[in-house]
């Protein structure tokens, strides 16, 4: 009888044993699952990055081409009609008065490619602080009567940014402008920018606004490209809009707004 019962109990220690084991199996087994997971999670991730910085800097490459065709060729070819002009009035005096508009006309225009130019080349961006190139750029959007730009900056602490925090900031920046003027049909429009206790850059306008959750919307508008611009150094961008309430566009480069 006893060795019956130790039979029994030595049987149930075994299986006990064997339980024991294949639950410890199938924990190993899962977490090695679980990491297995994370690492194509992880590298997903970075062939993700790896694709949205390829096509950054492509982009960068042909908004450089752009500024340097705007610079040598429009720029030279505004220079040399300019120069035919002043010697049209030196050899037609009576001209003059006719002529000068035309000329300051040229001039302006001159002005505003070579801004333009400045705007879309990142080396001309890289040598200067990033906050004070938004200003810049607001400064000529100013001139701009067809919608009312009000700026607003607080700096507490002098932030510095690094080489590809400055080009995409601004870039998000100039997508936003060229969407509000081009599709929002806004009267006013407000640039608030602050440094404490972090980067934020929060643009409004009082226009049309649209669905932010339509997918359709968002590609039109090239919500996703900034989007991405974002997360490709670790910024936020939040966009809240409703058809006939205007849009807020928040970059933040914290994660929690």
């Amino acid at each position: 009888m006893n060795q019956i019962v130790l039979g029994i109990i030595i049987a149930f220690i075994f299986i006990g044993l064997i339980l024991f084991f294949c639950v410890i199996l199938i924990r190993l087994y899962f977490n090695k699952i679980r990491k297995y997971t994370e690492l194509l999670h992880e590298k997903d991730l970075d062939f993700q990055k790896a694709i949205t910085q390829t096509v950054i800097e492509t982009q960068e490459q042909v908004l450089n081409n752009i500024s340097e065709d705007l610079h040598d060729d429009a720029g030279q070819q505004l220079t040399y009609i300019n120069f035919q002009i002043e010697n049209m009035k030196l050899d037609s005096p009576e001209l003059e008065k006719i002529l000068e508009p035309v000329s300051q006309s040229l001039g302006n225009l001159s002005k505003s490619i070579r801004s333009i130019s400045h705007a879309l080349n990142s080396q001309m961006l890289l040598q200067q602080d990033v906050i004070k190139a938004i200003i810049i750029e607001i400064e000529r959007l100013q001139k701009n009567n067809k919608i009312e730009i009000i700026y607003s900056f607080e700096e507490i602490v002098v932030k510095k940014f690094s080489d590809n925090e400055k080009i995409i900031i601004y870039r998000i920046f100039q997508e936003c402008i060229s969407n509000i003027l081009k599709h929002a049909k806004a009267s006013k429009m407000n640039v608030f920018i602050t440094t404490k206790p972090h980067f934020k850059m929060i643009i409004t306008d009082n226009g049309k606004g649209f669905n932010s959750t339509d997918k359709k919307d968002q590609l039109s508008l090239g919500l996703t490209n900034m989007a991405n611009r974002a997360n490709s150094i670790a910024y936020h961008l939040a966009i809240e809009s409703e058809v006939g309430s205007g849009t807020t566009i928040t970059l933040s480069e914290n994660k929690r707004i």
